[in-house]
């Protein structure tokens, strides 16, 4: 496959992460309303949905080394796809967070697949850069997505937000049909084997430079779901915007990261990966620390909180390339369990995160500006210490 093309498949198929979180963020107010729930129930739409979606790569990550990455993305998508038409037709809060579950298990395969495509074509020190544009891809996604949800709202209701992501599970599959080819070169033929399970996961979990950079790409995406879980509730119930403002601020935020994106693969060449997460670490701890204090002083416009949450959005499009090749890069042959192991662990973040929003969600700004301002702390403290110590360059071993 020619460059280009690998480029727009991992944009769509890391971009429908986004898709299915933010493009239905400014209708989330609205769909609880209509369907009688609480907002604990509302989390569970997202938080539930992470869950399954990290919990499901682990299944997927052996499944693809054992079978190819092709199958296992045609099965995902087409479920993903059918999960997302059962979801637009929930008549009940339950029956939606079940589709939700079902979309996000399906979401794990297409993810987790074009993490372990990126080892499978190219070496760590180049996986960083191709990562960065297939990263770049799904800003771009992410800038359409609540802005086209918000719109889709405000004209046709909340279930043409849900409508539009099967439509792009749709699209992706027949992307992945029609032009996608095997990258695994060599199947892993005891992949599944009990045995041979256990002792992947204990090498994976016992690698530091896995667990470095698997932490440090999970408190980034930790930083990141506070405020997706809890923006559309702040800014348009407390603060008041409309769906469409608060499409367009995601928009920005989108954008920023977008910028992110491009920034490290300027940082790369010039300073390394762990010079350029820790300059992205000191964005992210002045992001996330004016955002708290500002708050904490009693400063409560919109501006308060975007402005701050601009520069954690530019970091963390320096951290997750960085953090999820790194992460996989050891590991040529058992690319699609690291992926796994990986994804897995930041949706556990997530998850966790969301539990906790819908528990401390009180009609103000604090529950996100202090979680944004916790995980920026944490963020740095990762970047300048054991991101330095054990996060070198993987072997340059192609993967096989």
């Amino acid at each position: 496959m020619a460059p280009t093309l690998v480029v727009l498949i991992l944009s769509m198929l890391l971009g429908i992460q986004p898709v299915t979180t933010d493009l239905y963020l400014p209708a989330l107010p609205a769909l609880t309303r209509d369907l009688g729930a609480s907002m604990p129930a509302a989390q569970l739409t997202l938080s539930a949905l992470l869950l399954a979606f990290g919990t499901s790569q682990l299944i997927w990550g052996p499944l693809s080394d054992r079978f190819g990455r092709r199958p296992i993305l045609l099965w995902g998508l087409a479920a993903y796809t059918l999960a997302s038409i059962a979801s637009t037709l929930a008549p009940s809060m339950a029956l939606l967070i079940a589709w939700r579950v079902v979309q996000g298990a399906a979401m794990g395969a297409a993810v987790m697949c074009a993490r372990a495509i990126v080892r499978d074509l190219y070496l760590p020190s180049e996986g960083a850069r191709m990562m960065s544009r297939g990263l770049s891809g799904l800003g771009v996604l992410a800038c359409v997505g609540a802005p086209l949800g918000g719109l889709l709202s405000d004209l046709f209701g909340w279930r043409a937000a849900l409508m539009a992501l099967a439509v792009f599970g749709a699209c992706t599959l027949a992307l992945v049909v029609l032009r996608f080819e095997e990258t695994l070169r060599q199947k892993n033929l005891q992949a599944l084997r009990p045995a041979t399970l256990l002792r992947t996961w204990r090498g994976i979990l016992g690698n530091p430079t896995f667990m470095a950079f698997s932490a440090l790409s999970a408190a980034s995406y930790g930083g990141l779901f506070t405020f997706l879980a809890s923006s559309s509730f702040v800014f348009i119930n407390v603060l008041g915007l409309t769906k469409t403002q608060y499409g367009l601020v995601m928009f920005s935020m989108s954008f920023c990261y977008l910028a992110g994106t491009v920034v490290c693969r300027r940082l790369l060449p010039r300073f390394g990966v762990r010079k350029s997460i820790a300059v992205a670490g000191c964005l992210s701890l002045t992001g996330g620390t004016l955002m708290g204090a500002l708050a904490w002083a009693g400063v409560r416009g919109t501006w308060a909180l975007v402005l701050p949450f601009y520069l954690f959005m530019l970091a963390h499009g320096v951290h997750q390339p960085c953090s999820q090749s790194g992460a996989i890069g050891p590991f040529p042959k058992s690319a699609g369990a690291a992926s796994a192991m990986n994804g897995f662990l930041m949706m556990a973040v997530a998850f966790g995160m969301g539990s906790w929003l819908g528990t401390h969600m009180d009609g103000t700004v604090l529950p996100l500006t202090r979680g944004v301002w916790f995980w920026s702390v944490l963020i740095a403290a990762l970047a300048w210490s054991v991101v330095q110590k054990h996060g070198e360059p993987a072997s340059e071993m192609r993967g096989g």
